[in-house]
């Protein structure tokens, strides 16, 4: 079965440049240039990754985003020309998993979409499973952290912190998505807390906490943890 790629987009000649260029590469590529097109295309051609431009005829995509994120779990990739760094955090914290700005390269956008695909579809096998990213293995069951095979003591913050990370699959995650998952709503603001503990999770997991290769900083943005696979 072809994997299914809906592009929201009201510019022509990107949505038909992007079009050819996916189904090149074998997918199945629906269409829609509004958020009302876009929500019934959604529903009823059921996309494994929908693209999502920002500047929408019918309004902000970051409404289709908040309405798709109300019913279902699909990844969004945003490819919008916005490339404020408010307008990257906004998209991200309403739903998005992935921000590309224009003008793009169709080789990151393809790849930025096979990376999206991975990590959808071993979410399922998450429950019962242990993941591993470099040298660290994580036993979601146990809770026991290994590097080289050997223990690794996290203090509860730093186990909250990097099973936020594990649950975001390889997606951006804002200082403000992290900070209300692991500290909660009173400390959304407090972003000198994740900087803190993420360099403590650097220290205990990376090889080169200086020059982490997983756990990653979106400059201005948040952090993702990359290399994630479940064995």
């Amino acid at each position: 079965m072809l994997t299914r790629l809906l592009i929201v987009e009201d510019e022509l000649h990107i949505r038909h440049f992007i079009r050819i260029a996916l189904q090149d590469e074998g997918f199945q590529v629906f269409e829609a240039e509004t958020i009302k097109q876009g929500l019934l295309e959604a529903a009823t051609r059921q996309p494994d990754v929908i693209i999502i431009d920002l500047g929408l005829p019918d309004g902000d995509g970051k409404q289709l985003i908040t309405e798709l994120r109300s019913w279902c779990s699909t990844p969004i990739l945003v490819l919008s020309a916005r490339d404020r760094e408010e307008e990257k955090v906004s998209a991200l914290d309403v739903g998005a998993d992935d921000y590309l700005s224009k003008p793009f390269g169709m080789p990151e956008l393809l790849a930025r979409i096979r990376a999206l695909l991975r990590r959808h579809r071993i979410v399922p096998e998450r429950a019962s499973s242990r993941v591993a990213f470099g040298n660290i293995k994580v036993d979601l069951a146990s809770h026991e952290v290994t590097r080289d095979d050997q223990p690794v003591h996290l203090t509860p913050i730093e186990y909250r912190l990097l099973m936020a990370l594990i649950e975001g699959q390889g997606c951006v995650l804002t200082h403000r998505q992290l900070l209300l998952k692991v500290w909660g709503a009173e400390y959304s603001e407090r972003a000198h807390y994740l900087r803190v503990h993420m360099a403590h999770l650097r220290q205990k997991l990376e090889v080169e906490a200086a020059q982490p290769r997983h756990l990653i900083t979106e400059l201005q943005v948040g952090y993702r943890l990359i290399g994630l696979q479940s064995f």
